[in-house]
């Protein structure tokens, strides 16, 4: 359930810290030795010694030449009965070295870490094994069930590395793994952060409900990023600014009014006119990874002046919808709400849209994309396939899901609106395991390769642990195993939240903002953000976790409340920061090494006039950063271009 407004607080339970202490052992040599009384024959047998060397080590040279020229790596039996390496068993491997980086990559991602091999004998645990709650799935193509499904283009996701064609951040938290929401190095040399531009122009939008309007941007909000080739670039709908701009970076932001804005990453100004959805838009919208001109956007209430209530897909081209859909005919549990706050991924290679639903329906959609680079033309014809489930402990009415998909090969995560975390096998359209979390949650699981093995990390709200009013409770964040659905460790924070009368006046607490993964330096950690730790409506605690053990490493707190994701980002060296927007405008840089604030400041609307204010300033929706360039929304209407120096 999504809630239209949050508060933060101190953690009023303590989290009992474990520490691991690690110890190196060293042996100091013995410097002494044994030394043989004189023997009269010594030179004799010193001969004999000499000899017997000469001979073997010939021997083991002309067996080093021969298996060198004819490849063997197999053990060589010497002369005397003993074994000999081969020259190429005895050589140390040489690592095969790593593709160099292409311009189009995330330099945070490179080189490729993950193996994304599933092991197909992985067994899942008694504990998540669908069928023990009553599990029936099924599928429509086109509106119709099937019996028996099975893709005729398997789809498979690999590394991070690999999602994107072109530089850019194109989905929630950038890629398949939901990892990454910064792109390229930030330098941080001075340790400041500075607002430097804003964009002011966004409008509001009454609610299908009557009761409130919808403005700004709110969770989950995130811009998209990306930097389009020149060959493109002269195609589409761009101002004569935007095209002629040697390494424009585009700047896409969907916003409450219904529209969706285009800007200046260096100046936010506009690029092109905006797109008008006519409704609203609340969740993030993405980019197609492989560089076509196509962005999917996703309706996020029924109030729209058409009557439409569903996803849309646009060119980039021209502005112009090509396609829209609202899956009224799939035989959804969920039927009267088609909201689609996820963000969706793209599998390119086959030309395939996997796209979460609040109906309680996963969508993939066969796009039969007609595309060249640097046409004037782009034309789709989708196939849409959609898959249904339900448990028996489930009420049909509660199905839906928020949180965006990520994918692992052929697996993809998702956690719904009935408080599971489910992997799902997208080529069957089969459910693999299914773990029943401690509440609901709306975040989107993340993915961590360890060993080859996939792991996945997801956090929950304080959401429906007590009644109606106002309460304290437990936000419980696990980390699982990818293929098993095994639960390796699960901790908590104790969190505020308030159950209203209806979700319009729901104030809950818990885990809103994404996991960060961390990379470089801080490859050992996981980092949760927990809003409301201090009661309601005060204090946020970001908390990094040994990704192993799950015990507390550092902790960061903050006196107001944040649903924002926090953004790592590392400078060129691998030294690691975050960055996090709390809900008075505030945005705050730390040390992710110790969890130590290295600044703060306080952002402001209309903050190059006369009307300069920080009222109403708050970040609901997540950042994103392009070198040292963050671009955050707020609920009041702009977004605010952040340096970083």
């Amino acid at each position: 359930m999504v809630k239209c407004s949050i508060i933060c607080g101190h953690r009023a339970v303590g989290v009992a810290r474990k520490e691991k202490e690690m110890r190196q052992q060293y042996i100091e040599p013995d410097n002494s030795y044994y030394k043989p009384s004189r023997d009269p024959n010594e030179g004799q047998v010193m001969l004999v010694v000499i000899m017997t060397v000469l001979f073997v080590t010939l021997t083991a040279v002309l067996a080093v030449v021969y298996f060198k020229k004819n490849g063997s790596g197999d053990v060589v039996t010497g002369v005397d009965g003993s074994e000999v390496s081969s020259f190429i068993s005895a050589a140390t491997p040489t690592p095969t070295p790593a593709p160099p980086l292409e311009t189009y990559q995330n330099p945070l991602l490179y080189p490729a870490r993950n193996s994304v091999v599933i092991d197909k004998d992985a067994k899942v645990v008694a504990e998540a094994d669908p069928a023990a709650r009553g599990l029936v799935e099924s599928v429509t193509i086109g509106g119709d069930d099937t019996e028996e499904y099975l893709r005729a283009e398997p789809i498979y996701f690999t590394d991070p590395i690999n999602y994107g064609k072109m530089p850019g951040i194109f989905t929630f938290r950038g890629n398949n793994f939901r990892n990454c929401a910064s792109f390229g190095n930030t330098e941080v040399k001075e340790g400041t952060v500075e607002q430097t531009w804003e964009f002011s122009d966004i409008g509001s939008k009454l609610a299908s409900t009557q009761l409130f309007e919808w403005k700004g941007l709110r969770w989950t909000g995130q811009p998209l990023m990306v930097q389009w080739p020149d060959s493109m670039k002269s195609t589409m709908n761009l101002k004569d600014s935007a095209k002629s701009k040697e390494g424009l970076v585009e700047v896409i932001a969907a916003a409450l009014d219904g529209k969706v804005y285009f800007m200046d990453l260096e100046t936010g100004e506009f690029t092109r006119d905006p797109i008008d959805v006519g409704a609203s838009v609340k969740g993030t919208p993405a980019l197609d990874p492989r560089g076509y001109p196509l962005l999917y956007v996703g309706q996020t209430d029924d109030n729209a002046e058409s009557g439409k209530f569903g996803m849309y897909i646009y060119s980039l081209v021209d502005g112009i919808c090509l396609y829209s859909y609202e899956g009224t005919e799939d035989g959804a549990y969920r039927s009267g709400w088609h909201a689609f706050d996820s963000s969706p991924i793209v599998s390119a290679e086959t030309d395939t849209l996997i796209w979460p639903c609040e109906n309680g329906l996963i969508y993939t959609i066969k796009l039969n994309t007609v595309y060249s680079e640097g046409s004037s033309a782009i034309t789709i014809n989708p196939e849409v396939c959609a898959y249904k489930y339900i448990f028996n402990d489930n009420t049909a009415s509660h199905m839906g899901v928020e949180s965006s998909i990520a994918l692992y090969g052929n697996y993809g995560y998702f956690v719904d609106n009935t408080q599971n975390l489910i992997c799902l096998d997208i080529n069957a359209m089969k459910m693999v395991w299914c773990r029943k979390l401690g509440d609901d949650s709306d975040i989107t699981p993340v993915i961590d390769e360890e060993d080859g093995v996939p792991f996945v990390y997801v956090g929950c709200e304080v959401d429906n642990q007590g009644a109606v009013g106002e309460y304290n409770g437990a936000a419980y964040v696990y980390k699982f195993n990818g293929l098993t659905g095994e639960e390796v460790w699960q901790t908590s924070e104790s969190c505020y939240t308030y159950n209203g009368q209806t979700s319009e006046t729901d104030q809950s607490g818990g885990c809103f903002g994404n996991p960060i993964i961390g990379k470089r330096s801080i490859g050992n950690l996981v980092i949760f953000s927990y809003s409301m730790t201090n009661g309601l409506l005060s204090g946020n605690k970001l908390v990094a976790y040994d990704k192993t053990l799950g015990t507390l490493v550092w902790e960061y707190k903050m006196n107001i409340y944040s649903y924002s994701s926090p953004v790592d980002i590392y400078d060129s060296e691998g030294n690691a920061y975050i960055m996090i927007g709390d809900s008075i405008g505030q945005i705050h840089l730390i040390d992710a090494s110790n969890g130590k604030r290295i600044t703060y400041i306080q952002t402001a609307r209309l903050f190059k006039t006369e009307g300069k204010t920080s009222t109403g300033v708050c970040f609901e929706a997540s950042p994103v950063v392009w070198g040292n360039t963050a671009v955050i929304g707020t609920t009041s209407g702009s977004i605010f271009g952040i340096k970083i120096a």
